[in-house]
């Protein structure tokens, strides 16, 4: 189905379910759209205790079904490989992997963006023949996801994955990544998180990441700030305060400013270092950063 992720065009999901493995998929929004869905596919893959926000039961659902849907789009598309799941969770069998390499190779005209949180059966697996045979596909791109500088590590094992295209997503991007090593990575994207329980993203962590990427000729994608967006006292515009569309002049806090309350919609976590933010959701964040957006692709030779 088309994708309204600004670095994609289409999602394809041979398989549905998954299983946290890290606080960066506490805000999963892949739960909620798979709690909301009347389908029959997405039926047991989620529950809802009371007083808590869905969750994954820890099912996954390989669907042969679907294995053949990109075979129908004959325009070349860049397709986001499992959005609702994780192509290398330990319940997906490796002959179902070797079934979604086959697709892949069968439409070279298509451009895939595989993502996980498990690099290292990633790493395994394409390193496989068996599985995936012997060269990496040319269309095919291979990302891992890292939140924090804990899960760099990440990094490590995409590195010695053999791929056309490697790939960081760091969202939601939940502290700095001092330790991240941008050796053999051809495309960062970075994001802020939205959605129920949204962590703000501190704008010094961003650039930092940028311009690592610019000294390294790393192409950067700057996705979006998320929930919060932080407060900058020479704003020019106003923007959205609230969902009852109110506006507030950016040059002004209001006095009533309480520190690290997020209930109010102002949050001020770190006010040594001006990291003061205002809830007022993703399409009113926007996706600036130091006055333009930042939308660049990784170099193929495709």
């Amino acid at each position: 189905m088309s994708s309204d992720i600004e670095w994609t065009d289409e999602t394809w999901n041979p398989t549905v379910g998954c299983s946290k493995v890290s606080p960066g998929c506490d805000g999963c929004y892949a739960i909620g759209v798979a709690h909301r869905a009347m389908q029959p596919a997405h039926e047991g893959l989620t529950i809802r205790r009371p007083g808590e926000r869905p969750d994954w039961t820890g099912e996954v659902r390989c669907l042969p079904d679907r294995l053949d849907t990109p075979l129908r789009w004959r325009k070349p598309r860049r397709i986001f490989v499992d959005s609702m799941s994780d192509l290398f969770h330990a319940a997906v069998a490796a002959g179902f992997i070797a079934q979604v390499w086959e697709t892949m190779a069968a439409t070279p005209q298509h451009t895939y963006q595989v993502l996980t949180k498990r690099p290292q059966r990633m790493r395994q697996a394409l390193c496989t023949p068996s599985i995936v045979g012997h060269d990496p596909l040319p269309n095919v791109w291979c990302g891992t996801s890292i939140e924090s500088d804990r899960y760099a590590f990440r990094a490590d094992h995409l590195r010695a994955t053999p791929a056309a295209v490697r790939f960081l997503s760091l969202e939601p991007l939940l502290s700095p990544l001092p330790s991240l090593d941008l050796t053999g990575i051809d495309w960062v994207i970075v994001g802020g998180e939205s959605g129920p329980g949204a962590r703000p993203c501190q704008p010094d962590w961003v650039r930092d990441i940028r311009d690592r990427c610019e000294a390294a000729g790393v192409a950067f994608f700057w996705k979006q700030w998320g929930a919060w967006v932080p407060y900058e006292p020479d704003a020019q515009q106003p923007f959205w305060a609230s969902q009852h569309g109110d506006l507030i002049d950016g040059h002004h806090l209001p006095a009533d400013l309480s520190d690290g309350d997020p209930t109010g919609g102002w949050w001020a976590p770190d006010l040594e270092h001006d990291a003061i933010f205002r809830k007022v959701g993703k399409q009113s964040a926007g996706r600036g950063l130091d006055g333009r957006t930042w939308d660049q692709m990784p170099e193929t030779n495709r």
